[in-house]
């Protein structure tokens, strides 16, 4: 389907397409669809090319899986790869596109403003910027349960006010659901005043604390990568993690890109804003259901899909189909 193709027909429907970011990755991942489908291993096999080592292999394996380098690159081969089986299958083309984090990369892909080639190579690159910029163990990030915005970011200022180092909301991913990020300590400080407030705390198993200000020495030399990029205005809508927002000009998708690094990704914001525009199914595009389940909770959304196994394809298939009146 051609870029004009897939804008015409995305005008018209009422489902969103959302692409997962790190933590949805799993050895073995698409392996019963690379069995029916060889577009999923053509895929990968495209952006191994681009990159110059095996992301196939990594991502069956499980080898290196956990390095932010080489997570990038895989997850977001494996995102366009779904991507490319669901317009093979006659899938609907959603009216929008997001992505959470790195899924962002998948979502402009997907969207035709940048080619997969250039795109798993920038995400490499991003991955090896983030994991240098903070030394191994400085950094750490947590999810905040349970308490109100506000008082995630109120705890934040709190910790930082009290020592050296910060802390800041990284992801704004559901009502109740605040990730934060920053040096190790001030993020230890927030997990034990949100359980004084009343919240829960979990510490999550990350090498590199994302989004947060740890992160600016990463964007300056990301920005440098970004401009050398082609890139162009996408044919399906992307909204913008930082601002919930979609980009009218190339320099703002760039501006926005570089800033993701250090600034909070705004994903309540991104889901009232398609909810605003009378979107009823959502669709993640890549391994697992994370943010399937987080769409689950929210009130104007009829269904959200994942599409990460041969079963569960069909599902959000056939439903979405009938669901648009493509089919009876």
């Amino acid at each position: 389907m051609s870029a004009k193709q897939l804008e015409q027909a995305a005008q018209a429907t009422k489902t969103v397409f959302v692409f997962p970011g790190q933590g949805s990755q799993k050895a073995g991942m698409l392996a019963e669809l690379a069995e029916q489908f060889s577009s999923v291993q053509a895929t990968f096999a495209e952006a191994s090319e681009a990159v110059g080592f095996d992301l196939w292999q990594i991502a069956q394996s499980g080898e290196s899986l956990d390095q932010t380098e080489f997570t990038q690159p895989v997850l977001l081969t494996a995102s366009i790869a779904l991507w490319r089986v669901w317009l093979e299958l006659g899938g609907v083309a959603p009216k929008y596109l997001a992505g959470h984090s790195l899924g962002e990369y998948s979502a402009l892909v997907a969207s035709g403003a940048m080619s997969l080639a250039d795109a798993v190579k920038l995400v490499n690159l991003r991955g090896k910027l983030m994991q240098s910029a903070v030394p191994q163990g400085k950094g750490a990030m947590a999810a905040i349960l349970g308490l109100e915005d506000a008082q995630v970011i109120a705890l934040c200022e709190q910790a930082t006010a009290s020592a050296e180092g910060s802390v800041q909301a990284a992801n704004y991913n559901a009502k109740g659901q605040v990730v934060v990020a920053g040096d190790k300590a001030q993020v230890e400080a927030v997990m034990a005043l949100a359980k004084e407030a009343g919240g829960k705390a979990i510490a999550l198993p990350v090498s590199v604390p994302s989004h947060c200000a740890l992160m600016q020495p990463a964007a300056v030399q990301f920005a440098q990568a970004l401009e050398q990029t082609a890139i162009e205005l996408p044919s399906i809508p992307v909204i913008q993690n930082v601002n919930a927002e979609i980009a009218t000009d190339t320099a703002a998708l760039r501006q926005a890109l570089t800033e993701q690094l250090y600034q909070s990704v705004q994903w309540t914001k991104t889901m009232q804003y398609v909810q605003d525009q009378g979107i009823q199914y959502i669709v993640e595009c890549g391994p697992g259901n994370v943010l399937a389940n987080l769409a689950k909770r929210l009130p104007n959304i009829e269904k959200a899909f994942p599409l990460d196994s041969k079963s569960r394809m069909e599902d959000a298939l056939n439903a979405i189909l009938v669901a648009e009146g493509k089919i009876a």
